[in-house]
C-alpha cells in the first residue's frame, strides 16, 4: 500500500512541476493554497527542485535554476 501513497505522491509533484513550466517557471504562491498540498510544496522545497521568491509584494514559487 505504501507505493500507491508514493505514486500519488509523484503524481502531484509532478504535476505541480508541469504547472510552473506552463506558467513560465514561476507562480504566486497564494495561487496554490487549494490546488496543491503544502507537504507537496515543501518537500519539493527540500529536494531543491523549486526555490521560493519574497517579491515584496508576495512570494513567487520557481523551479530552481539547476533544475
Amino acid at each position: 500500500m505504501p507505493k500507491t501513497v508514493d505514486n500519488s505522491f509523484d503524481r502531484r509533484a509532478n504535476h505541480l512541476l508541469r504547472l510552473l513550466q506552463l506558467c513560465g517557471g514561476c507562480v504566486p504562491l497564494h495561487s496554490l493554497e487549494c490546488q496543491v498540498s503544502n507537504s507537496v510544496i515543501q518537500t519539493l522545497l527540500d529536494r531543491e527542485m523549486v526555490q521560493v521568491q519574497n517579491t515584496g509584494r508576495g512570494f513567487l514559487l520557481e523551479i530552481a535554476e539547476d533544475f
